[in-house]
């Protein structure tokens, strides 16, 4: 099974989707406990929210769980929100703090799958940036996420429907982070900009608008597209559209943008 789908675009803008897929070792899955197995932190259904939003994005997807290992955290299993709870480059607990494993993998394992997975994912998405940006002078990264919209064990209350994150700004121009915060105020919807979800591994590491790379990450409530946050997780036709539109309007935005950024 190769672990990365790659679908390669000519536009500026490239897609993370590091938490779709829904891949399993047989010998993986096996060791999951009942509640791990009901795979209840997958990004459910992003990859078909997004597909055909900005003709010309290129995607790079993972195809395997993050329960295997978590492609939006780094190597080194650093925390990316200390003090809080959260899960680790290998979750043993689920979002809601309870043990998916009947047997949690040791250090010799996590370092197989490092290498299996993680590594390989990590090594496509920087050949598409380096793609990207080889042939418009700026490449933008919109990493594409989705998550319960409550769970007491990671935040307090209800999460709004849209978590821009840009590392505090330091991850892109902030007209990046301008052009996609007018497009979400101008829903009506609920919305805010580096609150609980600042950007993962993937949005800090490659971050870096000094050279020319951007990166910028969208939280989505899955409340806005999903019929229920509960198995059996279905898409939600009537939802999915109405948020459709809005993001389609962000990601518009930002491929405007590029030649504007190469400019300067």
């Amino acid at each position: 099974m190769n672990p990365v789908e790659i679908i390669r675009g000519d536009g500026p803008v490239i897609l993370g989707l590091p938490h779709t897929g829904s891949f399993l070792p047989d010998e993986i899955l096996a060791r999951l406990n009942p509640r791990g197995q009901v795979l209840a932190d997958t990004d459910w259904h992003i990859h078909r929210l997004y597909d055909g939003l900005l003709p010309g994005a290129t995607t790079v997807r993972a195809r395997f769980h993050r329960y295997v290992i978590d492609a939006n955290r780094g190597p080194d299993d650093a925390s990316l929100y200390p003090g809080q709870n959260t899960t680790g480059l290998v979750p043993l607990t689920d979002f809601d703090g309870e043990p998916i494993w009947t047997e949690a993998p040791g250090p010799d394992e996590i370092a197989g799958r490092k290498a299996r997975f993680h590594a390989p994912y990590h090594a496509a998405l920087a050949a598409e940036i380096e793609r990207v940006q080889a042939k418009h002078g700026v490449a933008i990264l919109y990493d594409c996420h989705s998550i319960r919209s409550e769970i007491p064990f990671l935040f307090e209350g209800r999460l709004p429907d849209f978590n821009i994150g840009t590392n505090m700004g330091a991850s892109c121009d902030p007209r990046i982070e301008a052009a996609a915060r007018e497009v979400v105020e101008a829903t009506g919807r609920s919305w805010v900009v580096n609150g609980r979800f600042k950007g993962g591994w993937t949005t800090r590491h490659y971050g870096q608008p000094s050279r020319g790379v951007h990166a910028i990450q969208m939280e989505l409530a899955q409340s806005t597209h999903l019929a229920t946050e509960a198995p059996p997780f279905d898409y939600d036709e009537g939802k999915a559209e109405a948020l459709r539109d809005p993001l389609r309007g962000i990601l518009g935005r930002l491929a405007a943008l590029a030649p504007m950024l190469v400019a300067e």
